[in-house]
């Protein structure tokens, strides 16, 4: 019987580097063919120049045109001061053209083209956009810190998501619960932690993706309860710095790409795309 145990090295040629100085980049570990090997100079220069083409493209969004669950990824990338543009849906039909191109790998939005890349899943698309701006802390341990604040407030923004999806006698009842949750249980975390520390920002000395989710959830509430931190003295002027960061600043003016507060509209436009 032919004896079949025979090494792939075996069978195939050892690979020969091609003539000329690329030879050194043929040896490399296929590690070494990231975004930014590839882009540095001992890269061919076409791969260099394609590269550069993907990794300087602005971000495209994927989303009907209100908050939702993208609204945290465009106040993340207006914080990175990142220009995107947005391709929103507005009919099942273009919900269905992204999912039968295999463009949503869990069939749903919100989904980002970046960087090559096609991201959903909300938190992902967070993390991947704050650690490449440097809004993800400098070691484990902020990292660490800056993931759990953000869990947690989320928690809290997922409230105002559902809220204009409920029935008309329950958003009352359920202003009032955010309410409660948010003084109660949230508001006095991240109050403590400013007093704590007497810095300016949630986790080390800068902007971070937990500032940026924070602010986003204060202001939101202060839509519905305008005073929601009247017993919050650091949570007040915290606010009132993050918001005049430039990049942020430049997001809260008019005529940015900052949704509006949900409405009739959006809730109709939502059942009529994702609903059965």
């Amino acid at each position: 019987m032919l004896n079949i145990a025979v090494s792939i090295g075996e069978i195939l040629p050892e690979p020969r580097p091609p003539p000329g100085p690329p030879a050194a980049l043929w040896s490399r570990r296929a590690a070494d063919s990231s975004p930014s090997a590839l882009c540095s100079s001992g890269a061919p220069s076409g791969l260099q120049k394609a590269w550069k083409a993907i990794m300087t493209e602005r971000p495209k969004l994927h989303y009907p045109n209100a908050r939702g669950r993208m609204e945290s990824v465009r106040w993340v990338l207006a914080a990175a001061g990142v220009e995107f543009d947005e391709e929103f849906l507005e009919t099942k039909e273009q919900l269905h053209k992204l999912q039968d191109g295999n463009h949503l790998l869990f069939q749903q939005v919100p989904m980002v083209e970046i960087d090559g890349m096609k991201l959903v899943q909300t938190r992902s698309i967070l993390h991947y956009i704050a650690e490449k701006h440097q809004l993800f802390g400098k070691d484990l341990k902020e990292r660490t810190l800056i993931d759990m604040y953000v869990e947690g407030t989320l928690d809290l923004l997922e409230l105002l998501i559902m809220h204009p999806f409920l029935k008309p006698d329950d958003q009352q009842r359920e202003v009032v619960n955010m309410a409660q949750k948010a003084i109660i249980r949230y508001f006095p975390v991240f109050e403590k932690i400013l007093r704590g520390h007497g810095q300016s920002f949630l986790v080390g000395n800068q902007l971070s993706l937990a500032d940026v989710i924070l602010l986003q959830t204060i202001l939101a509430l202060e839509e519905k309860i305008p005073n929601i931190l009247s017993a919050f003295p650091f949570l007040q002027e915290y606010t009132v710095k993050i918001s005049n960061i430039p990049t942020i600043k430049r997001f809260l003016e008019p005529g940015s790409k900052k949704k509006p507060p949900p409405d009739e509209i959006y809730v109709r436009t939502v059942y009529s795309i994702f609903m059965p």
